[in-house]
């Protein structure tokens, strides 16, 4: 398993947890496939809240954090619109 392999397996289960996470704080159920697109999409949001705001996340537990708010936000947002 090479480098880029094993980075994108990494977002994968980081955005799997990050979107179950995400899930239960915002009482939304949804399968694994959601959770991963959840989480990875609340990974980019995230990270642009917390640049906005002027923080960073680092490492894997940062990743998961920013990826959580995020999906969190997101979340709120697909709730508005519908």
């Amino acid at each position: 398993m090479n480098f880029l392999q094993a980075g994108f397996i990494g977002a994968l289960v980081i955005g799997a947890i990050a979107g179950w996470i995400a899930g239960k704080i915002m009482d939304s159920e949804g399968g694994m496939l959601r959770n991963i697109v959840l989480g990875i999409v609340g990974g980019y949001v995230g990270r642009l809240i917390l640049n906005f705001i002027g923080f960073s996340a680092y490492g894997t537990f940062g990743n998961i954090i920013a990826a959580v708010i995020g999906a969190c936000v997101v979340i709120w947002i697909g709730r508005k619109l519908t």
